[in-house]
C-alpha cells in the first residue's frame, strides 16, 4: 500500500515518480550533476511552475487535447486559460492543432492573458519524420501563436533522429523553445540521446498507479529530464477502476475529497478530454487549485 500510495502522489505532482517526501516551496528533484552550463530541473510550488534543463519555465498543470473536436476544443482551452490554467498539449494527429491555437489567441484577446504566460506543447508523427521541416513548418502555421513552447516526437521511428535535429535547428531561429520526446523508453533513450546536439527538456509517456515505469522514470530523471504523464486517471479502460480501487477509497478523508481531482492536481498534462464541455469549467476550476493538497 506504501508503494501505491507513494505513486498516488507522485501522479499528482508529476515531476518525479518516487515518493516526493516532505513538500517545500522548491525542491530540485534531480540529485546527478547537470551537463555544463545545463540549466537543473527545479519545481516551484509557489508559481506553480517547473524550470526546465532549457531554461524555460513550464506551467505544471494543464490539459490535455486529445479527441477534442475543434469547437470543444478551442471553448475548452479558453476555459482553460480563463480559470488560470496555462499548459495545454496538442499534436499533429490529434487534429486540433488550428483549434488550440484559436483558443489561446481568443483568451489573450478576451481575457488579456500575454503569450508568454501560455505554454503549448504539441508533437510530430513518424510519418512525418522523413520531411521534418514541412512538419515543424505546419504545426507552427497551424498554431499561429508566434512560437511553440515546446515540441516533441510523438513516437520513436525511422529518422527519428533526423527528425529530431531537425527541432533543434528550429530552436536556434527561436520558433521552438524546449524539445521532448514521448513514448521512449530505456532502451530507445540510450540509444537516441548520444546522436543529438540539445538535450530533450520532458519525456512524455504514460505513467499512472497501474503502470508505475519504476525503471524508466528514474533513468530520465538521471538525465536532469522531467518526466510528463498521459493518461494519468488509469490508462485506456481502466480510469473508473483507479478511481475506485480499494486502496483509494482507505485513503484519508482530508484528501480523499474526490479521487480524479486528487489524481489531476498538479498533472502538467491532465488529459481532461473525456469531459463535456457544459462541465470542463466547474472541474477546471476545482482541479487547478489543488496544489494546496501539501
Amino acid at each position: 500500500m506504501k508503494n501505491f500510495l507513494a505513486i498516488i502522489f507522485t501522479a499528482i505532482f508529476l515531476l518525479t515518480c518516487a515518493a516526493c517526501g516532505a513538500v517545500e516551496e522548491k525542491n530540485n528533484f534531480n540529485e546527478d550533476i547537470p551537463d555544463e552550463g545545463e540549466t537543473t530541473t527545479t519545481l516551484n510550488f509557489k508559481t506553480k511552475k517547473i524550470l526546465l534543463n532549457s531554461g524555460y519555465e513550464m506551467p505544471i498543470i494543464g490539459m490535455g487535447t486529445y479527441a477534442l473536436d475543434y469547437d470543444t476544443c478551442v471553448n475548452s482551452v479558453m476555459t482553460l486559460i480563463k480559470n488560470g490554467g496555462r499548459l495545454i498539449d496538442t499534436a499533429y494527429m490529434y487534429r486540433n492543432e488550428d483549434a488550440v491555437g484559436e483558443g489561446v489567441r481568443r483568451a489573450m484577446k478576451e481575457y488579456g492573458v500575454p503569450r508568454e504566460e501560455i505554454f503549448i506543447i504539441t508533437k510530430i508523427y513518424p510519418n512525418q519524420f522523413k520531411n521534418p521541416n514541412a512538419a515543424i513548418e505546419q504545426a507552427l502555421n497551424k498554431l499561429n501563436v508566434g512560437y511553440v513552447d515546446m515540441m516533441l516526437l510523438h513516437h520513436p521511428g525511422a529518422d527519428d533522429v533526423k527528425a529530431y535535429r531537425a527541432m533543434e535547428e528550429f530552436v536556434v531561429t527561436g520558433k521552438i523553445r524546449s524539445l521532448g520526446l514521448s513514448n521512449f523508453y530505456v532502451k530507445e533513450l540510450e540509444n537516441f540521446l548520444p546522436q543529438v546536439t540539445i538535450k530533450p527538456a520532458l519525456v512524455q509517456n504514460e505513467i499512472h498507479p497501474y503502470y508505475q515505469e519504476r525503471d524508466v522514470v528514474p533513468f530520465i530523471q538521471s538525465k536532469n529530464i522531467v518526466v510528463q504523464s498521459w493518461y494519468p486517471l488509469g490508462g485506456r479502460g481502466y480510469t473508473e477502476t483507479l478511481l475506485n480501487d480499494s486502496t483509494i477509497k482507505k485513503l484519508p478523508p482530508r484528501i480523499m475529497f474526490r479521487p480524479r481531482r486528487l489524481f489531476c492536481a498538479g498533472i502538467c498534462n491532465a488529459e481532461l478530454f473525456p469531459c463535456p464541455v457544459p462541465e470542463i469549467q466547474n472541474i477546471l476550476q476545482k482541479i487547478l487549485t489543488c496544489l494546496d493538497l501539501n
